[in-house]
């Protein structure tokens, strides 16, 4: 099937910056997914799940968080990500938070790469984990679906993220009441209070060997139920944080298998 791929801007003055997919063949109107990255940005991986998206016979659109007023800062340019991503791949699963771990890695890097890393590093968990400051650009790229686009304009919209962009899918399903639906990758979830403002149904996808986000699970699991909201959480043995990207050494194929599985029929289901 031919792609049709393109980054975007808009918004207001064309603040915000996407990455779009679909199939040129596909007749519109057609509904939206909205896929949010992990710590690597729009990298090549996010690139891909978005065109398997658009596969799938949606409008798929990866939103360059990171991107401000259309532009990266020099820390967190995609050459810069790449490189940080690759030193975490150098870590052991469910180490990368730990400071000490992290220092002792820099350490054994040549001196040029230490200090680009220790800025990109900085930079990263200084701000960018903050999940408040991207709602704006969400709310921007579901306006921009919802009425600006011709091809989805009046459609429905999904949404999906892995890690930074997962935490991001739960606080997001919680501050927009049309979404459809919310399929969350191994992230942080919300504020349990939150809960209660949920419209769609939500599926999360987790590693069990992931305590850091799997801790976040039952509080949230418990408003959602106590709500009466639609959560379903998978939690997939032997399965680490980022199963699902087969650029790193955590890559599960058999979670990955199974989760994408589910997340299609969720869209379909709801986005149809």
């Amino acid at each position: 099937m031919s792609l049709r791929t393109e980054w975007i801007r808009y918004g207001e003055n064309d603040e915000y910056l996407g990455f779009t997919a679909v199939a040129e063949r596909a007749a519109a109107p057609l509904p939206a997914v909205i896929v949010l990255q992990e710590a690597g940005g729009v990298d090549a991986h996010i690139e891909d799940v978005t065109r398997r998206i658009a596969l799938a016979g949606y409008f798929a659109i990866a939103p360059d968080l990171f991107a401000v007023g259309g532009e990266r800062p020099p820390e967190l340019t995609r050459e810069r990500l790449a490189e940080m991503m690759d030193f975490f791949n150098a870590l052991t699963p469910g180490t990368i938070t730990d400071a000490s771990v992290r220092a002792a890695e820099l350490a054994r890097r040549p001196d040029d790469q230490a200090a680009r890393l220790t800025e990109t590093l900085a930079k990263f968990m200084g701000g960018a984990l903050q999940l408040d400051q991207y709602l704006p650009h969400m709310r921007a790229t579901a306006v921009h679906l919802r009425s600006e686009n011709q091809a989805t304009r009046g459609q429905k919209i999904g949404v999906m993220g892995f890690c930074l962009g997962g935490g991001l899918t739960a606080l997001y399903a919680c501050h927009d009441p049309d979404l459809a639906a919310a399929a969350i990758f191994y992230g942080m979830s919300p504020d349990a209070s939150l809960a209660v403002n949920v419209a769609c149904p939500v599926l999360g996808f987790y590693g069990a060997s992931d305590p850091r986000v799997n801790g976040t699970i039952p509080a949230f699991a418990g408003a959602m139920k106590a709500a009466g909201k639609r959560f379903e959480p998978h939690v997939y043995e032997g399965a680490d944080h980022a199963f699902f990207n087969d650029s790193r050494n955590s890559y599960h194929a058999g979670a990955a298998r199974d989760a994408y599985a589910r997340l299609l029929d969720l869209f379909r289901r709801e986005l149809a």
